[in-house]
C-alpha cells in the first residue's frame, strides 16, 4: 500500500463531548480554528446581541464537530462552511438529513501553496510540482533528513486532507514531509522563515492577512477541472486516500454561513439575519488583518465594524 509521511502537531477535541454539551444560551455559534471565521462568529454575536436582545455564546470546535452539534442541536451556527472543502458535510446534513441551511451568499475563496518572495528568488521555485524533484525538496529541509516539510493546514480543517490527496497525486508527498499543525504555529515559522532568509513552502489561502504581512508568491499549477478532482470524504476505513485524486488546482471555494433548521422555530428573527448576512471577500480580509496583526481585541472590533457599517448590518434584520 501506498504510504506517505504526515507530521501532525495537534489534535482535534473529541466530537462528542462538544456535540453534547449542554446550551447555555439563546444561540450558540461554532468557531473553527482560522481567523476570518473568528472574526466572523464575533461579528454575528454582536450583531445578534445588539439587534435581537440575545445571549450568544461563542464556542470552540473543529468543522465536522460544528456540523453535527448543529445536527444535534447543541450547537446553532457555523460562520463560515468553506466549500467545496466541506462537501462531504453539506452532503450528509444540508441535502441528506436536511437538518442545516446554509446561506448561500458566500464570499469567495482562494487555496492554493505558497512560497516567500525570497524562497522563490533563492530556489527559482514558481510551480508546486517542482517539488516532487527530490533536490528542490532539499530546500525545505530543515531537520537534515533529506527531506522537505510542508505545512498543509491544521486538523480538523476539511482542506487538510485534500491536501493530502494533492500531495500524493502529485507525487511529493514522496520528497515531502507533510505537517498538520495549528495555522498561529505554522505562521509564526513563516514569520521566523523571512526574517532569517531561509527557505519555506506552506498552505495559503484568501481571505487572510498573511497576504498582506509578507510578499507571497503562489505557486503555479494545472487549472482546475472537475474531471480530475476526486475527493472521497476522509474515513477511518482505508482505502479512502488511494481512492481519490487531485492534481490540478483548487477550484474557488465560497465560505457559506450556515445555521441548525431548529433555529427557526427557536429564535426566527436570528435565522432569518443569518439567511441575509453578507460579507465580501475584502471585508474578511480586513477583518483578519484587524484581529491577527494588529491584534484589537475581537469584541471591541466587532461592535466598532458594527457601528461604521450600520446600514449593511441593519439590512440583516430587516
Amino acid at each position: 500500500m501506498h504510504k506517505n509521511k504526515i507530521l501532525t502537531l495537534c489534535c482535534a477535541a473529541a466530537v462528542s463531548a462538544y456535540s453534547s454539551a449542554a446550551l447555555a444560551a439563546d444561540v450558540v455559534i461554532g468557531v473553527p480554528n482560522w481567523p476570518s471565521v473568528q472574526a466572523t462568529a464575533h461579528v454575528l454575536k454582536v450583531a445578534l446581541e445588539d439587534k435581537l436582545g440575545l445571549e450568544v455564546e461563542l464556542r470552540d470546535g473543529s468543522n465536522t464537530a460544528v456540523f453535527k452539534a448543529m445536527d444535534a442541536g447543541s450547537v446553532h451556527v457555523h460562520p463560515e462552511a468553506w466549500l467545496p472543502n466541506l462537501n462531504h458535510l453539506k452532503r450528509q446534513f444540508v441535502d441528506g438529513k436536511k437538518s442545516i441551511k446554509m446561506n448561500p451568499s458566500g464570499a469567495i475563496g482562494t487555496q492554493a501553496m505558497c512560497v516567500t518572495q525570497g524562497t522563490a528568488e533563492r530556489t527559482g521555485i514558481a510551480e508546486l510540482k517542482e517539488l516532487t524533484n527530490p533536490e528542490m525538496a532539499k530546500n525545505f529541509d530543515t531537520d537534515g533528513d533529506g527531506k522537505g516539510e510542508i505545512w498543509i493546514g491544521a486538523n480538523g480543517w476539511g482542506s487538510t486532507p485534500i491536501e493530502q490527496i494533492r500531495a500524493r497525486s502529485y507525487g511529493y508527498d514522496q520528497t515531502m514531509t507533510l505537517k498538520v499543525m495549528e495555522e498561529t504555529a505554522a505562521l509564526s515559522e513563516v514569520d521566523a522563515a523571512v526574517k532569517a532568509d531561509k527557505n519555506i513552502v506552506f498552505f495559503c489561502y484568501t481571505p487572510h492577512h498573511m497576504f498582506a504581512a509578507h510578499e507571497l508568491v503562489v505557486l503555479k499549477e494545472p487549472a482546475y477541472d472537475a474531471t480530475k478532482w476526486v475527493i472521497v470524504p476522509p474515513s477511518p476505513t482505508p482505502g479512502w486516500l488511494e481512492k481519490s485524486s487531485a492534481a490540478v488546482a483548487w477550484d474557488n471555494a465560497t465560505l457559506n454561513i450556515s445555521y441548525a433548521v431548529s433555529l427557526e422555530a427557536d429564535q426566527p428573527k436570528a435565522a432569518e439575519a443569518l439567511s441575509k448576512v453578507s460579507l465580501d471577500t475584502d471585508t474578511l480580509t480586513a477583518m483578519t488583518y484587524a484581529l491577527a496583526v494588529e491584534k484589537q481585541d475581537p469584541a471591541e472590533f466587532a461592535a466598532k465594524w458594527i457601528e461604521e457599517n450600520q446600514a449593511a448590518v441593519d439590512s440583516w434584520f430587516q
